[in-house]
């Protein structure tokens, strides 16, 4: 299960993350004795730590541990889960939200293991296409529902600060098992996830 404090498990790593902290802030020209970062590589440390924790999580542990037999096979939808990666290609962070809907088999999940199944994924370096597809076959493969749908929409600092520097758009991925992949099922979860119901 993640740990959403910043407990230091092992003191040997971030002894190891401090110090090439320390040595990247030293070759891009800046003094690491200065007075505002003497702790920047500790801190640096930390966050890496808190912000790759989902390698250290099982995600089909999370959804086997909150399952129960219901008959249910209605639609199930949890939307605008929020999530913050980071880009393997440039370590730079993207975030947004995430849509999800099953269709239970036999068996619900309780609702609060959902966005975590995100967290896992999410605080892993990544790229949004296989994020999707991990959090869709996870939950298809451990909970069997009849179906599952994913979606995901993110904005990628890696091409707001840098590259094409395009500040306001927004990247969109879907995937879909099982009953979303007929039309009409797929369209009322589309329908459901863009609608205000409030």
């Amino acid at each position: 299960m993640i740990n959403d404090n910043f407990d230091i498990e092992t003191i040997e790593l971030t002894e190891e993350l401090k110090e090439n902290f320390s040595n990247i802030i030293s070759l891009l020209g800046e003094e690491i004795t200065r007075e505002g970062l003497i702790k920047t590589p500790e801190r640096a440390s930390k966050a890496m730590k808190y912000l790759t924790s989902g390698y250290a999580a099982d995600p089909k542990k999370i959804l086997e541990g909150a399952m129960f037999k219901e008959e249910y096979k209605e639609m199930v939808i949890v939307k605008e889960i929020e999530f913050y990666s980071l880009c393997e290609h440039h370590l730079l962070p993207f975030f947004g939200k995430a849509h999800i809907a099953y269709i239970p088999n036999g068996h619900i999940v309780g609702l609060s293991k959902i966005p975590r199944v995100v967290d896992v994924f999410a605080r892993r370096l990544q790229v949004q296409e296989r994020m999707t597809e991990q959090i869709l076959d996870c939950i298809n493969d451990t909970i069997k529902p009849l179906g599952v749908a994913v979606v995901i929409e993110a904005s990628h600092m890696c091409m707001m600060m840098r590259g094409v520097q395009k500040q306001n758009s927004t990247t969109i991925t879907s995937g879909f098992r099982g009953s979303f992949k007929e039309t009409d099922t797929r369209n009322e979860f589309l329908k459901l996830v863009t609608s205000d119901l409030s």
